[in-house]
């Protein structure tokens, strides 16, 4: 104990390194600084992944061919590939990428398209299809026949056009309930999960920001205060390692080490290990991980509110790329309503007016039909009642994922960006060695210590 004891002593004393001892005040002020320069550090790497949420920047001539030949990672940098300087959030700017992630691990285990498509309860769709269709239906027929054949509706007795429009009601709830029927049964060939999400976190590249913050906020706040913490102890090394060989070029060079290491050990406090372990005899998870079944009912809400809802499934199945197949669907179902409608009189219309003529007036019914049918789909109060049926099926799943996959929902759209952060904690290291020796060896400020 003496041993050490002297050892501390010759060292504080400057013996050992030919010095004139230890500045104390500098000594315990590097502490104390790398704790603030690692709290700093961590918020704007936040501010980083997070913000802007739009590209901001400038554009400068002949940057994109440069940045063809550059380093690829200084290429993944946003902006650059397009030829601009500038900055946007890693995580707005990966927003398509976290969409195919989010599907290909994630919702894509959660359940198939006719899986979500019968947990809306299609019966029940179907009966408000025909409360929001039927009242129109009037409208619609007298539409069609005077576009179709005005003098022959004209001429009609009101009683019968009143017959033709009850038998065409009469026709609407089957006709409806075959219509829902065969959108479950080819769901999987016309709504695509996956280029639904892309397209509407690319559109939308502040609600992955959102999925972000709402469900890792309280991680992402530890995350600030460790870097101070991580700051702090990693400072205490790098006192001593200043102040026993008075290098002045060790500071900056340690920050860079600091900087480093205080982003890289949050993020890993965050996501790692997925699975509980033991370290050192005590027992490590990911902060994230511990409380996967909070965050999954946040993750459900947002994913059933925003991105997988009936009318987003609505807008998809009408105006996606398969949009063509849906209407061609829905005609079809559509067509025979006419033809019972006609009834008896099917055969004398077809004489009177002309088979040609009576198919355009079927085909012309259906084809207005068709976009009508589709509405109550975007009506956003049945949409958001329905919304919770898809929300306890995201948030059961959810919680139901392995660990490991479940912070994959999160991580694998920036893991490959991290980088960045890291070399910005680097350069935020350097830059607080450098502030350190102005102050305290340089006298940047008069009357502080030099």
């Amino acid at each position: 104990m003496d041993a050490v004891l002297q050892f501390f002593e010759d060292w504080a004393s400057g013996k050992l390194t030919g010095t004139h001892g230890v500045d104390w005040f500098a000594f315990i002020s590097i502490p104390f600084f790398t704790g603030t320069i690692g709290w700093l550090i961590n918020w704007s790497g936040l501010w980083m992944l997070f913000s802007p949420v739009r590209f901001y920047g400038f554009k400068v001539p002949g940057l994109r061919e440069v940045a063809t030949v550059i380093p690829r990672k200084l290429q993944e940098v946003p902006g650059i590939p397009f030829g601009r300087v500038g900055w946007q959030g890693i995580v707005p700017a990966r927003a398509a990428k976290m969409g195919s992630i989010a599907v290909d691990k994630v919702i894509a285990k959660l359940g198939t398209p006719a899986e979500f498509y019968a947990q809306l309860e299609p019966d029940e769709i179907a009966a408000h299809i025909v409360s929001v269709f039927e009242p129109d239906l009037p409208d619609i027929v007298d539409q069609v026949m005077m576009s179709e054949h005005p003098k022959l509706w004209r001429d009609l007795p009101a009683p019968v056009k009143a017959g033709v429009i009850a038998r065409v009601q009469a026709q609407l709830p089957g006709v409806v309930t075959t219509i829902t029927d065969e959108i479950g049964v080819h769901i999987d060939q016309l709504l695509d999960p996956k280029i639904m999400v892309i397209d509407h976190f690319r559109k939308n590249p502040d609600l992955v920001v959102r999925v972000f913050k709402d469900v890792g906020q309280r991680e992402l706040n530890m995350m600030v205060l460790f870097g101070f913490i991580f700051g702090f102890l990693l400072g205490i090394p790098v006192a001593i390692v200043d102040q026993t060989w008075h290098i002045w070029w060790l500071l900056p060079l340690l920050g860079v080490i600091v900087g480093w290491v205080t982003n890289a050990l949050g993020m890993w406090l965050i996501f790692e290990p997925p699975e509980p372990k033991r370290i050192l005899g005590i027992k490590m998870q990911g902060l994230f991980l511990r409380r996967q079944d909070e965050c999954a009912e946040v993750y459900a809400g947002i994913i059933a509110d925003d991105v997988i809802t009936l009318e987003r499934i609505g807008d998809f199945l009408m105006d996606g790329p398969r949009g063509d197949r849906t209407r061609q669907m829905i005609a079809t179902a559509m067509r025979p309503a006419i033809d019972k409608a006609a009834g008896p009189l099917r055969g004398a219309a077809r004489v009177v007016v002309g088979a040609e003529k009576f198919d355009n007036i079927r085909e012309s019914f259906a084809m207005e039909a068709v976009g009508r049918t589709i509405t109550p789909f975007r009506d956003p109060v049945f949409s958001k009642r329905q919304s919770e049926k898809i929300k306890v099926l995201i948030a059961r799943r959810t919680k139901e994922l392995p660990p490991r996959d479940f912070v994959e929902m999160m991580r694998s759209a920036i893991k490959e960006d991290e980088w960045m952060l890291y070399a910005h904690g680097a350069i935020m290291g350097a830059a607080g060695g450098i502030i350190h020796l102005g102050l305290f060896n340089w006298g940047w400020i008069p009357g502080f210590p030099p």
